[in-house]
């Protein structure tokens, strides 16, 4: 189905979201004819924070907004629908469109098989009615569709049209860009020369992924590191976890500007524990990349100010690779927690390839080298 008839059909003029890769065709034709725009486009932090958005609007404007995410998001926004959008509460109408990552039938990666099986009973047990899009989908059944969910978000309840993989196509191209000269692959790789036989934690998507390939590459095992393949947002907390647990150990984590925003809170309790064996990497190109290059707000705020503010003795940004080969040894070598934020490009090669190892694999390894086992 053309994206353009889907949203025509739907007939909102808010959409507020975090981009997914399922839903590209959306994600691309609201940048497109909104770009970011407060009157008609919000990309939020966290799935959660566009639930809450869309409330405000609503409460603003009396309109039905659209909150768009990838089915990983349904967790976030269990607490705002139940006990803010949902009917016994404020009976706040929010039309959600989900794309269905780990579909049971449809090859995906492991992360996303468990959150696929349990995509539409999470949604009945929210009491959000769904119907599901497919390439076979037509646009009157999607209309009848929109009909049925007219008289429900007439009550104050939500609804949720759940998007399988390629049922919504868009012609117009789209290119993210920004004017950094570093690759993430190339940063990530002097990362890997700095840190040694360091445990490394590495966030979700391309990052973890040019993680393995480089250990590969080098020859290297792959026990250093942690690949937090799912879970996004939550490294840097992994890698506190393990910095307590093991201060014996220097500990690195290499993060991204979205997963930071989605979960920032997670700076302040790094912040105020401060542990002296963990290195905090934000890379930063100011985009949600694995899942289409859509925009963050990490280009507008100051990450080294707020990680000071959260407790972080020391933080730097640093745009070339001279800089940040010497921010790398300096916090190396210093002793207290630090962060480095580097400025980054956007993009990847082509064939970039995936972990081959399972995530169990990767778990058992990685605590056998913690422990100092063979």
């Amino acid at each position: 189905m053309k994206v353009e008839a889907f949203v025509n059909i739907i007939g909102a003029d808010f959409y507020t979201g975090v981009p997914d890769s399922q839903l590209k065709a959306l994600c691309n034709y609201l940048i497109n004819v909104y770009g970011i725009d407060p009157e008609h486009h919000i990309i939020a932090a966290n799935e959660g924070n566009c639930a809450a958005l869309a409330a405000g609007y609503h409460l603003a404007t009396g309109k039905v907004p659209v909150v768009y995410m990838q089915n990983s998001g349904e967790g976030n926004i269990i607490n705002p629908v139940a006990s803010l959008l949902n009917d016994k509460v404020y009976a706040i109408p929010v039309i959600f469109v989900i794309g269905w990552r780990g579909e049971p039938g449809v090859h995906d990666e492991p992360q996303h098989i468990y959150q696929g099986e349990v995509t539409v009973k999470l949604l009945d047990d929210m009491d959000i009615k769904s119907f599901t899009v497919g390439k076979e989908t037509t646009e009157d059944e999607l209309r009848a569709a929109m009909e049925d969910f007219k008289t429900l978000l007439a009550r104050g309840k939500d609804v949720a049209f759940v998007i399988r993989k390629g049922a919504l196509e868009y012609s117009e191209k789209v290119e993210y860009k920004n004017s950094n000269a570093m690759t993430r692959e190339e940063i990530i790789r002097h990362i890997v020369n700095a840190s040694g036989e360091d445990p490394i934690i590495s966030t979700t998507g391309k990052a973890s992924r040019e993680l393995f390939e480089i250990r590969v590459a080098n020859g290297q095992s792959h026990k250093y590191d942690f690949l937090t393949v799912g879970s996004m947002g939550h490294s840097s907390s992994i890698a506190l976890g393990v910095a307590l647990g093991r201060p014996d150990r220097r500990v690195w984590c290499i993060d991204g500007d979205g997963a930071v925003l989605m979960h920032m809170g997670a700076l302040a309790v790094i912040g105020a524990n401060k542990p002296k064996n963990l290195i905090h990497v934000v890379i930063n190109n100011g985009a949600h990349e694995t899942v289409g290059g859509m925009p963050t707000v990490a280009d507008k705020i100051d990450l080294v100010a707020i990680a000071k503010a959260c407790g972080y003795p020391n933080a730097v940004s640093v745009d070339s690779f001279a800089a940040l080969d010497e921010a790398l040894e300096t916090a190396k070598n210093r002793g207290e927690l630090s962060l480095i934020e580097v400025k980054c490009s956007i993009g990847a090669r082509g064939d970039l390839g995936r972990p081959t190892t399972t995530a169990i694999e990767n778990k058992e390894n990685f605590m056998r080298y913690l422990n100092g086992e063979k």
